[in-house]
């Protein structure tokens, strides 16, 4: 039994006859019982904010939704974490649905533009205001090393779990052009140090830039996952531990990705009232589609890797536990 606030957040399709009917329909979300709903209804433009589908995920009307809920995702905490910001969440939503199809460059320049517009929005500027802050660790390291036609990368980081910091960025960017404009690297392998491959970009440096135009600017000219996107067909990746935020955006993109048995991945930006931003709107949903994607974003669960094996996200549990 449904509690009066899911109810609440029940949407009929038959109701819905144009585009301008949602106009008089926002909500943080909407839901809908594919249980109870007619295989006949027609599904027109979907609504400004996320639209998530409850039951039968081979309901006729459920690939045209932006998510099915499904384990280990609740329908009680996807509502519990989109209305703690819920433009970040329609944002999410509507990016995804645009996304669908265009070129990876192109596609990565959507992502930042979004996620540069959610920099300069109140739910950020809440996040901000509340978090502790923390001495700054030591700078991080990105080792490279050429074998023959095999260029190896290390995130060298492991006291800070592999934080992302500027510097790491800037290396991994070196890295990959470097791959990009030499055809003779055959292979590219991505690892880490220490128990978690990356916690995602040091929670530090958020918000040494303020200035969302500006922001973005630099992330046209310094995002690995620019680089990454030439030389991808050859990127080999293995993870283990923890693989969050632009740690998992970073190794999505991989032609292979395996990891070890007790990885888990994450994509928590939605708390920070952001969305991802180092490009996992656009590896990610190659993966495993745009609606467990968003799964993932509106919710910020943790998914281990059996269902990360299950839904695609890795091709392969390899190593010890």
């Amino acid at each position: 039994m449904r509690s009066a606030h899911l109810e609440a957040l029940l949407i009929d399709l038959r109701t819905i006859r144009a585009a301008s009917d949602w106009a008089d329909a926002w909500q943080p979300l909407g839901l809908v019982d594919l249980q109870s709903c007619p295989t006949e209804v027609p599904m027109g433009s979907l609504p400004p904010f996320p639209l998530i589908g409850l039951g039968d995920a081979t309901h006729p009307l459920a690939s045209t939704l932006d998510a099915v809920v499904e384990s280990p995702v609740s329908v009680e905490a996807l509502v519990r974490q989109i209305t703690r910001a819920p433009r970040a969440a329609a944002l999410a939503a509507q990016l995804l649905r645009a996304l669908e199809g265009l070129p990876p460059d192109r596609a990565l320049q959507f992502e930042s533009s979004c996620y540069g517009l959610l920099q300069g929005s109140e739910e950020h500027a809440r996040w901000l205001a509340t978090r502790d802050a923390s001495p700054a660790g030591a700078a991080g390291r990105v080792s490279v090393d050429r074998c023959g036609a095999e260029l190896r990368i290390v995130l060298d980081r492991p006291l800070s779990r592999n934080a992302i910091d500027r510097f790491m960025r800037d290396r991994l960017v070196e890295a990959f052009s470097v791959a990009a404009a030499d055809p003779e690297v055959c292979s590219i392998k991505l690892r880490a140090l220490g128990a978690a491959f990356s916690v995602g970009a040091d929670l530090e440096e958020f918000g040494t830039t303020r200035d969302p135009a500006m922001a973005h600017l630099i992330r046209s000219r310094s995002l690995p996952a620019l680089s990454i996107g030439a030389r991808a067909d050859i990127l080999d990746v293995h993870v283990q531990g923890a693989c969050i935020g632009a740690g998992l955006e970073i190794a999505a993109f991989a032609a292979r990705l395996t990891a070890s048995p007790r990885a888990f991945f994450q994509l928590p930006e939605l708390a920070m009232g952001l969305i991802p931003g180092a490009g996992g709107c656009v590896s990610v949903p190659r993966r495993i589609g745009r609606q467990r994607t968003l799964l993932m974003i509106l919710s910020g669960r943790r998914i281990n890797a059996q269902t990360a094996l299950r839904w695609g996200l890795i091709d392969a549990i390899e190593g010890c536990s």
